[in-house]
């Protein structure tokens, strides 16, 4: 799979398989994607190379265990998002050269705790209040 930012300044590609696929409701992906759920996978960080470009990292300094973002320090987009202490990065979907190919769709939903009424869920996907076990 291969991606880059809005600008193209970043490129990047993944040669694992995900993990997960799905779409966040949570609070701080809201503010992340500006207002929508957060559509994305997860797969192992060691499969994850920037190709061209370097991202700008920022980490939340207020949080005991605050995540490592990824991001175009050019035109902001945000590519991913590092879980450290699970080996695994979170892709943002938009980010992918063929989304349709590579993602296909979520298949969970997750922090609908924090589901405003304007974010849509298809029928009949599983959700989660918070993550899955």
């Amino acid at each position: 799979m291969q991606g880059r930012c809005y600008c193209g300044d970043i490129r990047y590609e993944v040669t694992g398989k995900p993990v997960l696929k799905a779409q966040c409701h949570c609070r701080e992906c809201q503010y992340i994607t500006g207002g929508g759920p957060n559509y994305f996978m997860t797969v192992p960080s060691d499969t994850v190379r920037i190709t061209q470009g370097q991202a700008a990292e920022f980490e939340r300094d207020d949080l005991a265990a605050p995540r490592l973002r990824s991001f175009c320090p050019r035109c902001g987009t945000h590519l991913f998002t590092h879980i450290r202490e699970r080996g695994l990065s979170v892709v943002k979907i938009g980010t992918l050269d063929d989304p349709e190919l590579d993602y296909g769709g979520p298949k969970v939903a997750i922090y609908t705790c924090d589901l405003p009424s304007y974010h849509e869920i298809p029928d009949g996907m599983p959700t989660f209040d918070k993550r899955p076990g």
